[in-house]
């Protein structure tokens, strides 16, 4: 598997997003803890060296679930995760870009992981409420008390990120792109360009993209699954792309790793596009 730069750090170019080992709606623990277990030792021992998550996963829950599967964590595990937003029921998803909450956010999300240090810690989405350089600069004096490595961003525009990379140094942005959602080009230029890492989240849009005509043909012609061709087109996409699939299945999992072996040709990129 290939791999790529997120600041100084080295991962395999398919991370593992790890949202959905959560319960239902990403609220609460799972139904099956031992399998949702079972479930991120199997996505490390593939290969996926990238683990994505945010405190409002559960809310809590996924932090704890990353910890209890994988600490000790191996040497070369990266645990990315986010705050900004907040969950005060499940269908509820709210900004706190706030300097108090990230500080509480960043010491929670610390103890859950049980790490002195976070990887990469991400500011889960702008808080209209609060200015960018407000809520980044949190972020900046956590990472100069050593509390965080590398900073990202996710859910944010380009003006959004030039504003958010004159705070800290970023080295990736999560937003939401798939096949049938590019809205974010643009900021995926930046990234190619900047030599950010750009961690799409909703690779296969929610499993929309895969009934699109044009993958189940090739899925067909390749002896592949939709999902499969949906994350080796991201990767074929750009160098800056590090796709983050999520599952609650290993079978999935599985299947969602073996696309990084799939190749697509130009042809094929150009059906697709």
């Amino acid at each position: 598997m290939d791999t790529i730069k997120i600041g100084d750090l080295s991962v395999n170019r398919l991370g593992f997003g790890a949202m959905r080992v959560c319960g239902p709606n990403v609220w609460g623990p799972p139904k099956d803890r031992a399998g949702a277990l079972k479930l991120l030792r199997r996505a490390y021992d593939l290969g996926c060296n990238l683990f994505d998550t945010a405190d409002s996963y559960g809310p809590f829950v996924d932090e704890e679930l990353i910890a209890e599967a994988l600490h000790p964590y191996p040497k070369d595990l990266v645990i990315a995760t986010k705050g900004g937003l907040v969950r005060p029921k499940p269908s509820r998803w709210d900004e706190n870009g706030r300097p108090e909450h990230l500080r509480e956010a960043i010491e929670g999300s610390l103890k859950r992981l049980r790490v002195q240090r976070i990887d990469l810690y991400q500011l889960h989405a702008p808080d209209p409420q609060v200015p960018l350089e407000d809520s980044l600069g949190a972020l900046a004096d956590a990472q100069k008390a050593g509390k965080i490595r590398h900073i990202g961003v996710s859910n944010f525009d380009v003006k959004q990120l030039e504003r958010a990379r004159k705070v800290a140094k970023i080295v990736s942005v999560q937003n939401r792109y798939n096949l049938e959602d590019r809205h974010s080009d643009d900021v995926l230029a930046v990234c190619e360009r900047q030599g950010l890492a750009f961690l799409p989240w909703f690779p296969l849009g929610a499993g929309n993209s895969l009934s699109l005509s044009k993958i189940k043909k090739l899925a067909k012609e390749k002896g592949t699954t939709p999902a499969q061709i949906a994350i080796a087109w991201l990767l074929a996409r750009s160098p800056a792309m590090l796709p983050i699939p999520g599952t609650s299945s290993i079978a999935h999992l599985e299947q969602n790793v073996a696309a990084a072996n799939i190749t697509l040709s130009k042809e094929e990129l150009k059906a697709l596009s």
